[in-house]
Order: C-alpha cells, then structure tokens, then sequence
C-alpha cells in the first residue's frame, strides 16, 4: 500500500510537470499533510478482532462492516473541524457553507457518527436529510465525512495481507464493501487488479468483466485511450458505466491509483461526454 509520503511526493513531483492541475494540486497536498499531521487520529478505528477472515471472504461479505467501526464523536469532530481549515486555505469552497458545517459540528446540531455509518453502508437518505437540514450540498457533506472514513479504512487495509482475500471474486473490496475507483493491469501477463475507492486496497478481477454489472459480452466491452499516457478508460455499452485502468507495464508503477486518479481527471471528462458514467 502507498504510505502518504508516498502521495505526497508524487502530488509534488506532478505540481512541477502538469501545470494544468495547478488549481487543485495545493488543496489535495495540504490535506495529504493534515493527514500526515494527525497521523491517523480521525476519530475513528476498526476492531475485527472478532471477525473469521475465511467465514467472511467464503461468505462473500467484507471483513469491515458497521460492527466493525469504533467512533469517538469529539475525536471525530476535531478532525473534521481541521479538514474545514485546509479547505478553507486552500479550497475554493465557499467559505460560508463551510462556516455552516462548524457551526453545526460545534452546537451539536450535526452528528457525524450516523453518516460514518450511512456512507460504509452506502445508504443516501441520511446523508440527503442531514444535508437539506443544514442547508448544505449533499455532495460537500459526503466529500467531508467521507476523508476520514477513507484514512481509516486504508490504515486498516495495510495491516491485511493480500493471500488473506485470495479467495474473493467479487466486484466490490473484500476490506470495506466499498467499489473500485481504478484498476490496473500489471506483471508481464498484465493481471487485472481492481482498486477500492475508499481503502484503497488491491484484488484479482477477471479481465474482461465489467466491475459494475458484471457483462462479459466482448462486443459491449472496450476502452479508449488519451496520448500515450499509462491510463485508459475500460467502458462498458451495457450498463454505461467506466472505469480508468491503468497499464503499469506502460509507465507510472511508481505513483499511488489514488493519485493517478487525481491527475487523470481529464479523462472522466471525456468518458462524461461519450454518455458513460463511473462505476457505482
């Protein structure tokens, strides 16, 4: 798994070689040190010292569900409340809506503890409510909650070693439930990994099989390309939906998927303008 030092060199090494990225470069490092700051402290941690690894992973069900998670509300709360001071440094973020977060994170009006819950679960209505409430955008409270649980499930996923999932098949993390935000292909034969959203944490998948309906039908299934860049877009014609792979066999092993996701932005743009939406 790559250590945040390592997202953090390669976000500065990227800061002097892609100019077009300059505008959210600086917000996405600063957070990235916050988190090197705090050194995991988010108020959240995961015990699954009662958890049957095999049961689980023969089961078909995550080794992290909500039983998992322990939550210390004021913890949770601080933590937050420094992620509203990177934004407001270096985000572009209106400053009002943030002040509206604090103010209901400090008066107790907003628990953050149910939406932890809401997002591992993959539940919208909490996150909806609470942020209609508040007079929020759902998408600004989702974004906000979720960097925590992220920083705490990757902690976690670091400690499980990959022969422990090696039975797993599914589409979606045998860490967390959560979906994959990139594949990569990798090793001479160019095998197939997919990459969790949330913990980042790497497993084998079937190479022609689209990871969010799950068709094998080879003429619905393609890609396309951008330049020679390391990165492509999987698309699927029968669900619509895409995924950014990366061959590491062209270039860019060395930079964290969670980076190579950043500064491939462009290239959801263009998925966005052939109709295609990401895997959910």
């Amino acid at each position: 798994m790559a250590s945040i030092e390592d997202k953090l060199a390669a976000l500065r090494k990227a800061a002097g070689m892609a100019p077009e990225y300059a505008d959210i470069l600086p917000l996405f490092t600063a957070l990235f040190d916050y988190a090197q700051v705090v050194g995991g402290r988010t108020g959240i941690s995961v015990d699954t010292s009662g958890v049957n690894r095999s049961e689980r992973i023969a089961s078909g069900f995550p080794l992290v569900t909500a039983a998992e998670l322990r939550m210390d509300r004021a913890d949770l709360g601080s933590f937050l409340q420094g992620v509203v001071s990177v934004l407001r440094q270096h985000g572009k973020e209106n400053t009002e809506l943030l002040d509206q977060f604090t103010r209901a994170l400090a008066s107790g009006m907003l628990d953050p503890c149910p939406l932890i819950l809401a997002v591992l679960e993959r539940r919208r209505a909490p996150l909806d409510e609470a942020a209609a409430a508040l007079g929020l955008p759902a998408p600004l409270l989702e974004y906000l909650i979720e960097i925590p649980i992220k920083i705490s499930l990757e902690l976690h996923s670091d400690t499980v070693p990959p022969d422990a999932v090696s039975d797993w098949h599914e589409a979606f993390c045998p860490i967390c439930g959560s979906r994959p935000g990139m594949a990569e292909l990798s090793g001479e034969e160019g095998r197939r990994l997919l990459s969790c959203s949330t913990c980042f944490f790497k497993w084998p998948f079937k190479r022609l099989n689209c990871p969010s309906c799950g068709s094998e039908d080879t003429e619905k299934l393609s890609y396309f390309t951008v330049g020679e860049g390391a990165t492509r877009v999987d698309t699927c014609k029968a669900c619509s939906r895409y995924i950014k792979t990366r061959d590491s066999r062209k270039g860019n092993s060395d930079v964290p998927l969670e980076i190579e996701d950043l500064l491939t932005i462009h290239l959801d743009l263009l998925a966005s303008r052939e109709g295609y939406e990401r895997g959910k």
